[in-house]
């Protein structure tokens, strides 16, 4: 089962707002209204959102003004604009800017809830070091992020364990008994387009193998000791580009 969301919804139409909530509460989702954009800055500072939906055009800072204020702060947030009219100059702004997609009012539920479902699985991820204390110690870091770890130190893991309940998988590259770029070579095999994220002590020593990897489709190498921020914004680019096309193409998945 999915984990629940906690969902912000942003608009002065308060009827709507609270129909929406009710939805959404049904689905075993956590929502909470604000009725402006002022008001819910506040509650972004104040608690965590896995996603905010704010509508275009609302007094005093519209939906693209929000998220610009939102993004300074909370960058990895998930925002969706909401809009009753099928062109806005702002919109374009808006995307360019990182926001995931616009949904037209009045909302198709059932696209909404599917984004929402695939939303909640693109925050696991599967980390693959025979490393115990490595698995854990960047578990805790990306679980205090709000993600869904899962800790595979034996890389001997059938492939369907390691990557069918995860939506990214960061795998070292020197591994006991067995080469990464194998591991890599049969997650492939069954799951050609599921992103993996490289990662090694070892640059110059695994450069040749590194660089087979990323012949396999590989996204990106990084190097311990990891710079978090930039695993972060990896993780964030990946997520990106999947929620877009979940927007864009409700039967994507």
């Amino acid at each position: 089962m999915n984990p629940n969301l906690r969902i912000l919804i942003v608009d002065d139409d308060q009827r709507m707002t609270r129909t929406l909530a009710d939805i959404l509460a049904l689905t075993g989702h956590e929502a909470i209204c604000a009725s402006s954009a002022a008001e819910a800055i506040k509650l972004v500072s104040d608690r965590t959102f896995d996603c905010i939906l704010t509508d275009v055009r609302m007094p005093g800072m519209n939906g693209v003004e929000f998220h610009h204020q939102v993004r300074q702060s909370h960058p990895g947030i998930p925002v969706v604009l909401m809009t009753a009219y099928a062109s806005d100059e702002t919109i374009n702004q808006g995307l360019e800017e990182g926001i995931i997609g616009v949904l037209e009012k009045p909302l198709d539920v059932t696209h909404l809830l599917g984004f929402f479902s695939s939303l909640a699985r693109q925050r696991s991820i599967a980390i693959v070091d025979d490393d115990p204390e490595f698995c854990r110690t960047l578990g805790d870091i990306l679980q205090q992020r709000g993600f869904n770890v899962a800790q595979v130190t034996d890389p001997h893991e059938d492939v369907d364990l390691i990557a069918s309940g995860s939506q990214t998988i960061l795998l070292d590259m020197k591994l006991n008994s067995i080469s990464g770029l194998d591991v890599l070579k049969s997650i492939r095999q069954r799951y050609p387009t599921i992103p993996v994220l490289l990662v090694t002590g070892y640059r110059n020593e695994m450069a040749e193998i590194v660089q087979a990897a990323l012949q396999v489709n590989a996204f990106a190498c990084l190097y311990k000791p990891l710079d978090i921020q930039d695993l972060l914004e990896k993780l964030r680019a990946f997520q990106l580009e999947h929620l877009r096309k979940v927007i864009a193409d409700p039967t994507s998945k």
